[in-house]
């Protein structure tokens, strides 16, 4: 079972944050801080980022959502959980939602993807990574996360550079591993499967995951609502109080 690094807090039903590629689970403080006043709100780490286990070897989103699997049955005792995923996060809640349906009471997709038709993107970044290192392709990304509006404030700008200090410090392997597996998913079929009652979440200002990704997700998930929220990529750091609402609201009208 590969060790993942975890943090709990607050009280009631369950609720679980995945975070974004080359992210930790310091993404979402400003969220599980207004989660934690309702829910039991368990962050954790992936694999290869934080301070989760380096796991050597080819790695699948798959893979992914099986360790969410077992650190749901780990942590929430058999109850089901609302799943939260962005990004990455948002990819394994897909293939999550497929393979352990029971686990789950919801599950919210934010700034994410079912597919990537092209993924020489993706092979260029993890070239990038392997000859530079993971510094090399840290502002771009960062300059994707977030709006320039967000990071021009003094709270943008500490944001920014948090993010930043964590994605340099991500094991390189580890984030090129990580890079490959999500240039991989194709879950445009087995959304159709999904039967838990599942919100998309789009960012009106997401260039990495545009607004007609989520858009597709939602039309292909049987009874998934679409909500938009004015933000870049990271819209749960960015907006972290407006995000928490959209979920609470939505949990309470299930």
């Amino acid at each position: 079972m590969t060790r993942l690094n975890v943090v709990r807090e607050g009280s009631g039903p369950f609720v679980v944050l995945s975070h974004a590629l080359g992210c930790d689970l310091h993404m979402w403080d400003g969220v599980a801080e207004q989660l934690a006043r309702g829910h039991t709100v368990i962050r954790y780490d992936h694999r290869n980022h934080g301070g989760s286990e380096v796991v050597p070897g080819a790695l699948r989103v798959e893979t992914l959502a099986q360790d969410a699997a077992e650190l749901i049955q780990r942590e929430a005792g058999g109850e089901p959980v609302h799943f939260v995923g962005l990004s990455m996060g948002g990819m394994t809640a897909q293939a999550l939602a497929v393979r352990h349906p029971e686990l789950l009471r919801s599950v919210v997709i934010s700034n994410s993807s079912a597919h990537y038709p092209d993924q020489a993107p993706w092979r260029a970044r993890a070239e990038t990574v392997a000859a530079k290192g993971v510094a090399a392709i840290a502002p771009g990304a960062v300059a994707r996360w977030l709006t320039h509006g967000f990071v021009t404030t003094a709270e943008g700008k500490a944001a920014a550079q948090a993010l930043n200090d964590v994605l340099v410090r991500t094991d390189p392997q580890g984030y090129i591993e990580s890079c490959n597996a999500v240039a991989a998913i194709d879950f445009r079929e087995s959304n159709h499967r999904i039967a838990v009652p599942t919100l998309v979440i789009a960012g009106l200002q997401d260039e990495a995951t545009p607004p007609a990704m989520s858009e597709a997700m939602a039309a292909a998930i049987p009874r998934a609502r679409l909500a938009t929220i004015d933000a870049a990529h990271l819209s749960a750091v960015e907006r972290p109080v407006e995000f928490a609402q959209l979920l609470i609201d939505y949990w309470r009208s299930l």
